[in-house]
């Protein structure tokens, strides 16, 4: 009996070998893995059409049903596996398509790809380069390179990939509460007030962020932002000093380089200055981190050395006064403690390429264990960066698919692409100013985002939108004109998941009105990111917009 066992064991064993590549070459085996991509790729493919969405199979099971799956008893093969994998990818936007714009959120290059691919094949963890090879100084040379690109020291700075803007956040905070604390936290914990500052525009995540590293939303300081969407600087200085007057701490200042909603730029370097002279000042025997959330902006540093006089590359005069705009902040980057970074927006990246930059490396000692404490690591390699890391699994797939991109595209392919979201983004707006009824709302800065709102007939946009902000006896009609975009929003989503038009997105709260208990003003959100948008993208937005907006004052007649 025992001898059956063994050979039906050893039989299944033989089968499930072909489920993997081979570990040394073989051409059969490695003609089949290649097949199976291959297979796949020709599924996905099927699914393509018009629409700026993977097909969706009209047989869509709901969510409650997947909560009723049970564990499978037998193998399967990878040829059903295969199409089963492609079915998920149903109803899935095409980034690349010239009919999304929806977020920030790019078509990710071949090469970069190509690193995912290898980081899936080989399952690097850079905890340290003796489980991640070479893995390991593609982190290490993708942060000397992005050292160079922002303007830091790349012989002092240092820094890290990590799990997503979130995580760039809370190292930045992280560090901002030992340097706090003298260094005591990791130890003793959050025993006192920390207060940790940012613009009440600024990405949600910073919520998560304090939370989860116990400081508490409580000492979350939102500061107001001006009609720019950037941090006042003027309320910034008020509530520091009200602070440290009441002898408490400042962990960390986040300064946002492209908000999400409407690339918003704070004044970076006005925040560093304000918060070294405050040290002196109030003779503070530690300095309060400042973090600059980046996640979007960063990418825009390419340009810093970029020969606007002679503009190599062609751009229109309204395309280079928006970078010429946006770089007086993002060329302020060097002056940052630390800089979140994120591959998968503006990097041209697979999901998940985000990194933690760091002005000084030394930093990082203040988040050290001792290597006494993971007695099984660290017995051989030169790289251990899991004695200082949150994570300790952290892939290597993100480092090699940010080193892929930058490599691939240097700096002139990064201009070319950036470049173009904001030569499609500004006709876009050119088109959408033309109409009295529609208001861009954040035409003062140049990102490759525009958020708009449309109005009824018989209401002027510019005067409509200038009481809502400041007119508190206007909250009715501020609210009916956010349920009126929001009408105009789901009729073109709803047309567009037919096959026609643009997808766009919907934000509820672009910014809160200047009065005390005021709503939100929502918008309707065009974001450009896929190098094959172009004027006939950009026309089509327009055309939808104002054929919905007649459409809905039909039926409400």
């Amino acid at each position: 009996m025992k001898t059956e066992l063994r050979h039906h064991y050893t039989d299944v064993l033989e089968h499930l070998k072909t489920y993997f590549p081979s570990p040394i070459s073989d051409p059969i085996m490695d003609g089949y893995f290649v097949h199976s991509i291959s297979r796949f790729l020709d599924q996905v493919d099927s699914l393509k059409s018009a629409m700026p969405l993977l097909a969706t199979d009209s047989n869509e099971q709901h969510y409650e049903n997947s909560q009723q799956a049970t564990f499978p008893e037998h193998t399967r093969s990878i040829e059903e596996i295969t199409a089963m994998i492609a079915s998920y990818c149903q109803g899935m936007t095409i980034w690349s398509h010239p009919n999304a714009q929806v977020n920030v959120i790019p078509p990710p290059t071949i090469s970069s790809i190509t690193a995912f691919i290898a980081g899936a094949m080989y399952n690097p963890n850079i905890i340290t380069d003796d489980y991640s090879g070479r893995f390991a100084e593609a982190e290490i040379r993708a942060v000397a390179m992005l050292s160079d690109l922002v303007g830091y020291d790349s012989q002092q700075a240092g820094g890290l990939f990590t799990f997503g803007g979130t995580g760039t956040i809370m190292y930045g905070c992280k560090l901002g509460i030992e340097k706090a604390l003298h260094g005591q936290g990791m130890q003793e914990g959050v025993r006192e007030e920390l207060k940790i500052f940012s613009s009440n525009v600024s990405h949600y995540s910073r919520l998560n962020v304090v939370s989860w590293l116990g400081v508490g939303t409580k000492n979350l300081i939102a500061i107001p932002s001006t009609i720019n969407n950037e941090m006042s600087l003027s309320a910034l200085e008020n509530s520091l000093r009200a602070t440290l007057n009441k002898g408490e701490k400042v962990a960390a200042i986040i300064a946002t380089l492209g908000t999400t909603d409407a690339f918003g730029l704070d004044d970076l370097a006005s925040i560093v200055h304000l918060r070294d002279q405050l040290v002196s000042e109030y003779q503070l025997d530690y300095s309060p981190h400042v973090h600059a959330d980046a996640v979007i902006g960063w990418a825009w540093a390419v340009f810093r050395d970029y020969n606007y006089e002679d503009n190599p590359l062609g751009f229109h005069a309204r395309t280079l006064r928006s970078l010429i705009d946006s770089l007086e902040r993002i060329d302020s980057l060097q002056m940052a403690d630390s800089i979140g970074i994120d591959f998968h927006k503006t990097g041209y990246a697979p999901y998940i390429s985000s990194v933690f930059l760091l002005k000084n490396r030394n930093d990082l000692t203040l988040l050290s264990r001792v290597p006494e404490q993971m007695p099984y690591l660290y017995q051989v390699g030169h790289y251990h960066p899991g004695i200082y890391t949150l994570e300790c699994s952290r892939a290597g797939t993100s480092a090699l698919a940010a080193l892929a991109s930058m490599q691939l595209l240097g700096k002139q392919g990064y201009r070319v692409l950036i470049g173009h979201t904001i030569e499609m983004t500004e006709m876009l707006r050119e088109r959408l100013e033309r109409h009295d009824c529609i208001k861009v709302l954040n035409d003062y800065n140049y990102g490759p985002v525009t958020l708009f709102r449309i109005y009824p007939p018989n209401v002027n946009a510019d005067a409509a939108f200038h009481r809502e902000l400041n007119d508190p006896d206007y909250s009715k009609q501020l609210s009916a004109h956010n349920h009126y975009n929001r009408q105009l929003f789901d009729l073109i989503h709803a047309r567009v998941m037919q096959g026609e038009g643009v997808l766009l997105s919907w934000t509820i709260g672009y910014r809160h009105a200047n009065y005390e208990n005021a709503s939100t003003i929502a918008a309707i959100k065009s974001f450009i990111m896929s190098p094959w948008t172009n004027l006939d993208a950009v026309n089509l937005v327009v055309e939808q917009v104002m054929d919905a907006r007649m459409q809905l004052n039909k039926q409400s007649q």
